[in-house]
């Protein structure tokens, strides 16, 4: 029986008029609803005709998570007054429950996507709603931007609704332009907003340090363990309380040690049983409950009973490092739209509250949506998708963010190295296959060549060890957590014998069919012609091969200094204490890198040989000669190397390519500068002359800056530099000649250098006095006494020289660029101060008509 009470009671029912006419006239449309109206349980029956008087159709309804699936189906029946598997149904992976009554059924947007690959037009649906959009997942973005294309092409009739709580609506319109050009699609908006929240902030104490990585402040966690407690007095009704991830809930849960309620641990990897209990609200025993959650919680579900939300303000964003292959989580601010998506399940069953775990300040400064999948992750698997679709660059695919490019070019090239996509970014027949295993594609190629070399069975337990990291507490070694899992004790271990058994199932059907072509997969096919299906090697030996397989760039050799070195460059290390760390060699599974750790840290990983490592990254193999400048000299070797582990090295002598020599002095005249040339001191005036030309006059004066003569060395160092072989040979090489080769003989400007910039200029004394270039001004250091009689200040190349007047012990006495000004008014001070100190040495009242001299009064008097 229709439960009509708990039906009308869903504010969203007074939008589904306006949202069928709009699907009647437009066939596409937007439904923003806020959290608690309905939206997710409520418009997909009227939908389907299975409430109201609409016709029957056929719904898909797309939820991010499995959870979700299972609650949003479960609620549907319920609100029919049936059970799952009749009128509304629903599929996750390693899970079915419809029958041939199903009308609703409600999909992961991954299982989605896996249909639409194998059936474009979705033959029998009607209606696909994708619930939850403002979390811009890239499974959710790509199965609209699927949607789309096949309504545009191949189904017209096909309706579709965007649905959010909080999702930009405009944005979506657009998107989903009609295709009878009526402009963007309609938003339907549902006013009502469940029962309503009361917001609290409560600012954490002073000296919180922010989140990094997927560390989290104790202090930050005491203060929500805190929060938690304050709420339970003050009001009635269950908590929700949103932390980062598992381990600031288990951290929390200690910390709520002793609290008058049961507190259960809520995530995507809980055990069924204990997601099924939190949705189905408390016991008989009607004990309070503090539900600590990730953000799994955060929408289309209802946990019954909860009256107050404490928002510990953090969510997991995941980071990827394209160039090492490396995935990490960073723990950010959760946007609004989050924080409303979050406060909104304090409000599904009557009025609630929120606690904000920061201040009213800050609220306003948090991003208005989470950052968008496609701009952060990994791009391979969509990559393959958009590959299978027929569109291996994106850019015909309606998204609301295009891919990065950089993000997409790595995706490309991984999909390459595994055979997977073509040299034009085409999906090749082993792509196909790949696709269609429901697995990121480093599985897929894992799955496809490893069944063949150990047996479908344990590669398909091994690889579903992959798709689902394991528990922390069942260690680092795979092999080993291989063999937890097979105990079956707890819910990650009847998890994984699902996924395993539906992959063993895969294997068999996609290896069969594809077992010549997956012998011809080129660099991304490891197999052995003629293996066999049986098993080969023990659990670690399995292991290891299926992880190599699926991680080639991650293969790691130990380093003499510690830790590990992996095929693509990064460092990794082991946990203190771990079982592996006497291993040569190790195919890592999970590592992460934060932005302030120099190495990778190894979370999973199993043993392999150097044999086994050669054969799964035999793609990123290459031998010959390698000349660098290396510890300040040309170190020349032939490697033999994959990726950056070296296998073997041969000094090469003289027999290094003289090309590569010579780029290698190059670089290390880049790093350590022209001092490595012999610069004697009439070089180094020579280059402040010309720097001073090149100042002031411009070309053709050369320009003789440290980067610009290292980017002209071909001009001025040669042939010097091509018959160098090591850093002593450029010692030998005298900068001051090589120099001259720049000046500007071509034009005939080279004969005035010493006429623009002399070396010495003739004083009224009839000394030469050299001039000192590498100032801003050229400078004329020359006693006072040798410059009497001259009016006008001396100058090279137009420009007044800077004179330093000296003493006649040498020491400095006046400066000026003026000498004419200085006679008339410096000159008396100046006289004043030295002729007590310097009685023997001339003094004349007029100096502008003395008669220069180098010497004292009494010599000047005995020449005269």
């Amino acid at each position: 029986m229709i439960r009509n009470d708990a039906l009308d009671r869903l504010p969203v029912r007074h939008a589904v008029p306006e949202l069928l006419a709009a699907l009647a006239e437009r066939g596409t449309a937007v439904l923003s609803a806020p959290p608690g109206t309905g939206k997710t349980t409520l418009v997909p029956l009227a939908l389907a005709g299975l409430i109201g008087d609409g016709p029957a159709r056929r719904v898909l309804v797309a939820e991010p998570r499995r959870m979700a699936v299972r609650a949003a189906a479960r609620r549907m029946a319920w609100l029919l007054g049936e059970e799952v598997g009749g009128a509304v149904g629903f599929s996750v992976r390693g899970e079915r429950r419809t029958g041939a009554a199903t009308r609703v059924e409600v999909v992961t947007t991954g299982i989605l996507l896996q249909r639409l690959q194998r059936d474009p037009e979705l033959a029998g649906v009607d209606v696909v709603l994708l619930d939850e959009c403002h979390e811009r997942h890239l499974d959710a973005d790509t199965a609209m931007a699927f949607l789309v294309d096949v309504r545009a092409t191949l189904r017209p009739e096909l309706k579709l609704i965007a649905a959010s709580a909080t999702s930009d609506a405009e944005a979506w319109a657009e998107l989903l332009t009609v295709l009878d050009g009526g402009g963007p699609a309609p938003i339907v908006w549902s006013k009502g907003e469940g029962h309503g929240y009361a917001v609290r902030f409560a600012a954490p104490p002073a000296g919180i340090r922010p989140a990094h990585g997927t560390w989290v402040d104790p202090a930050l966690l005491r203060h929500v363990a805190s929060t938690v407690r304050l709420a339970l007095e003050r009001h009635r009704g269950d908590v929700l309380c949103f932390l980062p991830g598992t381990g600031e809930i288990a951290r929390t849960a200690g910390l709520l040690d002793g609290v008058d309620a049961e507190v259960l641990q809520l995530h995507g990897r809980a055990p069924a049983a204990v997601q099924d209990a939190v949705l189905r609200g408390a016991g008989p025993d009607g004990r309070r409950r503090v539900v600590l959650s990730t953000s799994v919680a955060e929408s289309s579900l209802t946990v019954p009973g909860v009256r107050i939300v404490v928002d510990s303000g953090l969510a997991r964003e995941p980071r990827t490092d394209h160039a090492r292959g490396l995935g990490s989580l960073a723990t950010v601010p959760v946007s609004t739209a989050a924080a409303t998506q979050r406060a909104g399940r304090s409000g599904r069953e009557e009025p609630g509250v929120v606690y904000r775990c920061w201040s009213e300040a800050e609220d306003g400064s948090r991003a208005r949506f989470p950052s968008p999948e496609i701009r952060i992750a990994d791009l391979a698997d969509f990559a393959l998708r958009a590959a299978c679709w027929g569109d291996p660059t994106a850019e015909g695919l309606a998204l609301l963010d295009p891919p990065p490019a950089g993000a997409m070019a790595a995706a490309r090239a991984v999909l390459g190295s595994i055979g997977a996509v073509d040299g034009d970014g085409r999906a090749t027949e082993r792509g196909v296959r790949m696709s269609r295993l429901g697995l990121h594609p480093r599985l897929g190629r894992a799955l496809l060549d490893g069944a063949p070399e150990v047996g479908a069975r344990r590669a398909a337990e091994v690889v579903a060890l992959l798709s689902e990291e394991p528990p922390r507490d069942y260690g680092d070694d795979l092999a080993a957590a291989w063999r937890t899992a097979r105990q079956g004790a707890d819910g990650y271990g009847a998890r994984w014998k699902t996924e395993a058994r539906r992959l063993e199932r895969s294997a068999g059907e996609v290896v069969g069919a594809g077992t010549a072509a997956g012998a011809g997969g080129g660099a991304g096919s490891a197999t052995r012609a003629g293996a066999g299906n049986g098993p080969a090697g023990g659990d670690d030996a399995v292991a290891g091969l299926v992880t190599a397989l699926a991680f080639p760039e991650r293969v790691a050799r130990a380093r003499e200094q510690g830790g590990y070195l992996m095929v693509s460059g990064s460092g990794a290390r082991l946990a203190e204490g771990s079982r592996l760390r006497s291993s040569p060699w190790l195919a890592v599974a999970v590592a992460d890198r934060t932005a302030r750790d120099a190495t990778a840290r190894v979370r999973l990983a199993a043993v392999v040989d150097e044999e086994m490592a050669r054969r799964a990254a035999g793609h990123l193999r290459s031998t010959g000669e390698e000349v660098r400048w290396e510890d300040g000299d040309v170190v020349a070797r032939s490697v033999d190397r994959l990726g950056a582990v070296e296998l073997t090295v041969r000094p090469l002598g003289a027999g290094a390519e003289s090309a590569l020599v010579r780029e290698a002095l190059l670089d290390g005249l880049r790093r350590e500068g022209l001092g490595l040339l012999r610069w004697r001191k009439e070089a180094g005036e020579l280059r402040e002359r010309l720097a001073f030309l090149h100042r002031e006059l411009g070309e053709p004066w050369p320009d003789v800056s440290e980067g610009t003569l290292v980017d002209r060395a071909e001009e001025w160092l040669e042939p010097e530099l091509s018959r160098a072989s090591r850093r002593a040979d450029l010692g030998r090489v005298d900068a001051g000649e090589a120099l001259r080769r720049l000046l500007p003989w071509a034009s005939g400007e080279a004969v005035r250098l010493d006429e623009l910039a002399p070396e010495r200029i003739e004083v009224p004394s009839g000394s030469r006095i050299r001039v000192e270039y590498g100032g801003e001004r050229p400078v004329l250091a020359v006693k006072l006494q040798e410059m009497f009689g001259l009016a006008e200040t001396p100058r090279v190349a137009g420009v007044p020289v800077l004179v330093h007047l000296l003493s006649p012990a040498g020491r400095p006495a006046a400066v000026t660029a003026d000498l004419a000004s200085f006679w008339r008014e410096g000159y008396r001070a100046v006289r004043a101060e030295l002729r007590g100190r310097y009685p023997k040495h001339p003094w004349p009242e007029d100096p502008s008509a003395a008669v220069p001299t180098r010497h004292t009064s009494a010599r000047l008097r005995g020449e005269r």
